[in-house]
């Protein structure tokens, strides 16, 4: 019976939010680093991809915890 009265708390932890949270900050993580790579790329490789050097800078600004909304679904 112990057994059953422990797996009950860590079977509610795995569907929680809290379950999700390494995931979540990872994610946090890397939007954090991409946001920096692109505040360090050159001008000429900003118009490749059709971004202006404002809209680059705006961007490597933002923090982590400001992702789009299609990333939170």
């Amino acid at each position: 019976m112990p057994t059953l009265r422990l797996a009950l708390p860590f079977a509610i932890l795995r569907s929680s939010a809290l379950a999700r949270l390494p995931a979540r900050l990872l994610a946090a993580q890397a939007l954090a680093r991409s946001r920096r790579s692109l505040g360090r790329l050159d001008d000429h490789i900003l118009r490749d991809i059709g971004l202006t050097r404002e809209q680059a800078e705006s961007e490597a600004h933002l923090p982590a915890w400001d992702a789009p909304m299609h990333w939170k679904g």
